[in-house]
């Protein structure tokens, strides 16, 4: 019995943390867009920036591995900019519909 609670309190803990991973992963896939501002020489501008991506990257699909193949492809079609217009087109035809009968 004790197992069985075991698993059932780190799976949430472990999901919890994978949803932290991917939001902060969105949070540091931004901080490129600053980096060319502040003080620093090209060289440096440069390996930060390539970091920041690259570690944007690492801390998405380590959450998605902790939440979960499918929670993650829905917070990452969610957030491509292709769907957007795909879904806005999708709620104005039902809106259409809805509104002609």
């Amino acid at each position: 019995m004790m197992e069985t609670k075991s698993k059932a309190a780190v799976k949430p803990l472990v999901y919890r943390i994978g949803m932290i991973l991917i939001i902060s992963s969105f949070i540091v896939w931004v901080m490129p867009l600053g980096i060319p501002f502040l003080p620093i020489s090209g060289k440096m501008k440069a390996i930060s920036i390539t970091s920041a991506l690259v570690m944007a990257e690492v801390l998405f699909w380590v959450g998605a591995l902790m939440v979960g193949k499918e929670a993650a492809r829905k917070i990452r079609t969610a957030l491509n900019p292709k769907n957007w217009k795909k879904k806005r087109n999708a709620d104005r035809q039902d809106d259409g519909e809805r509104e002609n009968p």
